[in-house]
């Protein structure tokens, strides 16, 4: 690395996530010199990945990986090894010699939403302000012309979360639009909005919420000059933990005021929109939350049948089947679990909860 000798057909190769801390002398011409991003898989790409990670897997006829692919956008690589992974964990806990389509989408929900906590002991008044927040969500993003569409729509408590509202795009994003974000934080606020709207109180439950929306409002203001402030970028100057100082900006108290009122502006004006939506089809809200409250997980059909007026029935409660337990030979027992363990990684170690 010294640049004085020449070692032909040797590439020294590093990586990291935080190339801003890096030291100067390791960046210099003839060391780590060349910088290759890495950003998330396309749908070709994670196709590519899928189809590594289930080349061991036994896999039913009928499970398309390209549409396992297009249904998966976000998803980083360990994302979509954790799917197969979840995936043959629940197929072999079912008994299944193959992995299903309906194995995928079991996967999928765990790695979007978190581990269900279905132990938790929830009280009906609870539940039904769970109810009626996820509703709020819901409601208000299938009103908003630039929201992703809903994928599901949850009060079992899920990681930190007493219920989720999962949106799933369409495709890749590549760009956040001012339209786009100021739909996203009517969304975030529709929670909140409903607990308003029907208990005339609120509860700490939208918290991550706010956090959320308010970040995002800052960074409209601060990053991608979408305020009335203009395209400026404003960021106070500090000194990193690793003794680094930021190349930014300062700026007056004044300049400081104008935009603590930009960003109220934008997640007041959101909240305001949300709160309208809820008014406005205060019954389909109804429904919603109602049919939370039977059916505990709604996919997004039985969402929009809700939502349009229509019966979705009662969930059909399979009675318990007890189980004979016959002793299998060392032979009949490998060949049953063949091709299902072998590829079955504990990956219930490191679930990140995700909070709506």
């Amino acid at each position: 690395m010294d640049g004085f000798e020449s070692n032909e057909g040797v590439i020294l190769i590093a990586a990291t996530n935080r190339i801003d801390v890096l030291d100067p002398a390791l960046l210099r011409p003839g060391r780590f010199d060349r910088r290759v991003t890495v950003g998330r898989p396309d749908v070709r790409g994670r196709l590519g990945i899928l189809k590594v990670h289930t080349k061991k897997t036994p896999l039913a006829e009928v499970v398309d990986l390209e549409v396992i692919a297009k249904g998966t956008p976000g998803f980083t690589g360990a994302d979509l090894a954790n799917l197969v992974n979840e995936a043959a964990l629940n197929a072999a806990r079912n008994d299944k010699k193959f992995l299903e389509s309906s194995d995928f989408e079991m996967a999928k929900d765990k790695v979007l939403m978190g581990p269900e906590r279905k132990s938790m002991v929830i009280s009906d008044k609870e539940k039904r302000v769970t109810a009626y927040h996820e509703a709020g969500h819901t409601l208000v993003g299938m009103n908003l012309p630039h929201t992703d569409p809903i994928h599901k729509v949850s009060i079992i408590p899920r990681g930190g979360a007493l219920g989720v509202t999962q949106t799933l795009p369409n495709e890749d994003m590549l760009n956040m639009t001012k339209e786009k974000a100021n739909n996203f934080i009517a969304f975030l606020m529709g929670g909140r909005c409903a607990e308003e709207l029907v208990f005339s109180e609120i509860t700490n439950g939208a918290s991550n919420d706010i956090e959320r929306a308010t970040q995002l409002a800052h960074s409209m203001v601060c990053n991608w000059g979408m305020s009335d402030l203009g395209p400026i970028n404003f960021k106070k100057s500090a000194m990193s933990p690793f003794g680094n100082n930021d190349q930014a900006i300062d700026f007056s108290d004044k300049t400081s005021e104008s935009i603590d009122v930009a960003v109220s502006n934008f997640v007041n004006t959101n909240y305001g929109l949300a709160i309208n939506i809820l008014k406005e089809n205060r019954d389909a809200l109804d429904r919603l939350a109602e049919g939370l409250i039977v059916w505990e997980t709604l996919d997004f059909e039985q969402v929009e049948k809700l939502v349009n007026g229509e019966d979705i029935g009662v969930p059909i409660v399979e009675p318990k089947v007890e189980k004979k337990v016959e002793k299998l030979t060392e032979d009949s027992a490998n060949k049953t679990d063949e091709g299902l363990v072998d590829n079955v990684e504990n990956s219930d170690k490191g679930d990140d909860p995700v909070t709506a």
